[in-house]
Parts: structure tokens; C-alpha cells; sequence
């Protein structure tokens, strides 16, 4: 069965960074690999994807703030988020995608205050 754990959330003030890192129990050099949030209330929405070959996409939120990586090697993403702005605020999930098969971890919680 494969785990997709991710860690890194917290509590920060505006202006604040964090980094989410995501790890996956088997090999993700195929994979594509995204970040979702889930705000209180609100549906599930991505907020960046990498792809095998190292490109990656952003939503318009996460543009000039966040920046995702991936290392092969250690199995394992990453969402550097810079500027957190109290809409920020959610539960963030890290979904892989092998061949079109997803598996999604349990998430993570981060809270910006204002």
C-alpha cells in the first residue's frame, strides 16, 4: 500500500514562511506530484503541480509566493511558501499521480493570523 505523508504545517503570522513536505513510500520519479489546500468552508482546490520532467504550474494564489520541488531520490516534494497571507489558511494535501492513478495523503494543517 502506498503512504503519502505530508509534515511541515504550523501557525505563523502574516508575512511568515513555511515549508510542507511531502513523502511517499515508493518511488515518485514517475509520478507527478501536486499540492492541494482545502480552506474552511471551501471546496479542494490545486495550488502546484511538478511534473516528471521538473516543470511545474501554480495556481494564481500561489504565483511569486510558493515554489514546489521535487528530489527523486529522497522520494519526496516540497512547497516553499513565502508572503503567507491569512487566506492561506488551510488544510494542504499532496496527491500523487502515477499513470492516472492518484493517492493522496492526510494533509496538513497551516493557519496564518493576521
Amino acid at each position: 500500500q502506498v503512504r503519502v505523508e505530508e509534515s511541515g504545517g504550523d501557525f505563523v503570522q502574516s508575512g511568515g514562511s513555511l515549508r510542507l513536505s511531502c513523502t511517499v513510500s515508493t518511488p515518485i520519479r514517475l509520478a507527478a506530484m501536486a499540492w492541494h489546500r482545502q480552506a474552511p468552508g471551501k471546496q479542494r482546490e490545486m495550488v502546484a503541480k511538478i511534473n516528471r520532467d521538473g516543470s511545474s504550474n501554480y495556481a494564481d494564489a500561489a504565483l511569486g509566493r510558493f515554489t514546489m520541488s521535487r528530489d527523486n531520490a529522497k522520494n519526496t516534494v516540497y512547497l516553499q511558501m513565502n508572503n503567507l497571507k491569512p487566506e492561506d489558511t488551510a488544510i494542504y494535501y499532496c496527491e500523487r499521480n502515477l499513470f492516472g492513478v492518484d493517492e493522496w495523503g492526510h494533509g496538513t494543517q497551516v493557519i496564518v493570523s493576521s
